[in-house]
This record gives structure tokens, sequence and C-alpha cells, in this order.
């Protein structure tokens, strides 16, 4: 019987990269069903919704999807579908593993890169909690909770565990913001006691950034709040060629969805919801240019939640790799 699956091909670059992915995961010989929804800015604009509701109601119907990138306006206009979807579906954890790979060209290819980088992806700046006390000045509000970073820390260090990595750093500016961060660095470091096999660290932000750029072979395990995990993660794909050759999933604890970043994808095998690209956008004027790498919304991974074990699907790599030119 063949699995259903929605797909949304998005708007700009997004209908191209998610055929070739498309193709890519039917070249696995997996029996898929696609619903294919159309949601992209002018779908929205229309409707009104960042998630109109056909595009939920096909989700609750698969519980997997595989979604391209939608256009987000900057500085206005309607919210972001990839937000919506994390908040709709709780998905507090993005992993992007980042990684070498062989045949694209950087300025690190004489590096050995393998790192995955995890980021709490509910709270922090991203609550969306602003406010304009008088005109022309406006405060953001910074959220940290127990509860969040207790979750990420134990998805990160979990993780670890399970497939043996050695050293989780976790990243903040606690220096500066000494309650907030200091509240994520003292639930890491409760976390981290629990893994004594495995190597605790800490980084200030900066310092970080600093030292991914001139060693990042050394990084294993990455842990940061959103807002430095969104930062940190863009530039570590820089280190191994860009967006476009890394993957990123949402995870949460029912659903997950993965992001247009490279050749593997983590999916729940209960429910599972893949997202497309992480572009801040979707490259709108690039739509017809033709697109070199697709590979990034390829589904190389599948995670069996009740085993907890991670299947590569190479193949896939490489027939995207095809596909995409």
């Amino acid at each position: 019987m063949p699995y259903p699956v929605t797909l949304i091909p998005g708007d700009g670059i997004g209908p191209e990269v998610s055929s070739a992915a498309r193709r890519a995961v039917d070249a696995t010989g997996v029996k898929i069903e696609w619903d294919t929804v159309e949601l992209n800015s002018d779908t929205i604009l229309k409707t009104g919704q960042s998630l109109p509701q056909h595009v939920i109601d096909s989700l609750e119907r698969t519980r997997v999807g595989l979604k391209g990138p939608v256009t987000t306006p900057i500085g206005g206009g309607f919210a972001s579908v990839n937000v919506a979807l994390r908040k709709r579906l709780d998905l507090f954890a993005n992993v992007r593993p980042v990684r070498s790979l062989p045949g694209v060209v950087t300025r690190f290819q004489d590096v050995k890169i393998d790192m995955v980088i995890f980021r709490e992806n509910t709270e922090d700046l991203y609550s969306g909690l602003e406010h304009e006390v008088v005109r022309d000045v406006v405060t953001s509000l910074k959220v940290i909770t127990r509860v969040a970073s207790i979750r990420i820390a134990e998805y990160a260090f979990g993780f670890a565990s399970m497939v043996g990595r050695k050293k989780v750093t976790a990243i903040h500016k606690a220096n500066i913001m000494k309650l907030a961060d200091g509240l994520f660095l003292r639930c890491c470091r409760e976390v981290a006691a629990q893994h004594p096999d495995i190597e605790y660290k800490e980084l200030i932000v900066d310092n970080a950034s600093m030292q991914l750029v001139m060693r990042p072979e050394t990084f294993d395990v990455l842990l940061l709040p959103n807002l430095y995990g969104d930062i940190v993660s863009d530039l570590a794909a820089g280190l191994v060629g860009g967006l476009g050759v890394v993957p990123g999933a949402n995870m949460g604890e029912n659903h997950g969805h993965c992001e247009s970043d490279g050749d593997d994808v983590v999916v729940r095998d209960d429910a599972a919801s893949l997202e497309g690209a992480r572009c801040r956008g979707s490259a709108a004027e690039r739509g017809r240019e033709g697109v070199r790498r697709a590979d990034a919304l390829d589904p190389g991974r599948r995670r069996n939640r009740e085993h907890e074990r991670v299947h590569r699907r190479g193949d896939c790599r490489d027939e995207v790799v095809k596909t995409g030119g």
C-alpha cells in the first residue's frame, strides 16, 4: 500500500526543487501517493491565512508532507509559513546535520566537517512579542523557559547518545543576558550531568562563530537557543557549500517536517510534515533560472521512532544530483 504524502510545491524555485526531490523519492522504490496542494504567496493573500484550511486538512489526513519554499515578506506582510507550521505542530527542535560532501567545492574542502546543530524552535526572540512603546521606540521580548530549554537539551543529548557522538557544545551570551541565557545554560548543564559519557562544553556565541570559521572540524553537536541557532546554522551551512547542500528537520513529539538544506531528512514514522526551503523565502527571482542543488530537499534519512535507528538512503542523493544537473 502506498504511503500518502502531502506535496506543497510552493513558489519561486519551489516547484522546481520539489519536482526534483519528488523524482529522487520515487527513485528509491518507496511507493508514495502524492497529494499536491497549493500554498504560495498568491494563495495566502487570497485566503488571508499563512496556513489555509485545505493545507491543514491534507496534512492531517496524510500526516506526512514535502514542502517547497514559500516567499516570506520582509518587514511586513503575511506571517512566515515555516513559523506557522512550527507553532501549529509544536515542532520544538530544529536539527541540521552539516558535513563535507564529496564533489562540492568550498573554501574548506580540505577539512573534514561533520557536526549536527540543535536549535530550540519555539521561543526566544522568535516569540514575536513586540511593542512600540512610543513612536520610533520598539521593544522585543526574549522569552526563555525552563521547559523549552530542558526539552531541546534532552533532545540533543539523546541524539548524541543514540548515534555515538562524543561532544555537545552549548552556545550562549550569558555574559550579557545573565537571566535569559543563564537559564538556558543551567538547563543544559542539568541535562549534561545525566550524560557523563558525553563531553560538555560552553562557548559564547561570538567566539563560537569565530571558532566555527577557524576550526570547524573540532565541533560535534551544537546546542543553541532559537536566534543563535538560526544564525549559526546558516554560518555552518556556508562552510560546506551553502543552504543548497545541507538538510534541516523541525521535530516535535508527534510530528516533524523537513526543510530544504541537504542530503538527509529525519522523519518520524508516526507523523511527519516535511518542509522545504530555508532560504528566508523562495528566491522568486530565480524561479525559472534552473536549480542545480535540489538535493537540499531530498529525504535521505528515515528515523524509526520505535527503535530510534537511523537508516541511510544514499541513492537519493545520487538521483538528486543527476536530476538537478
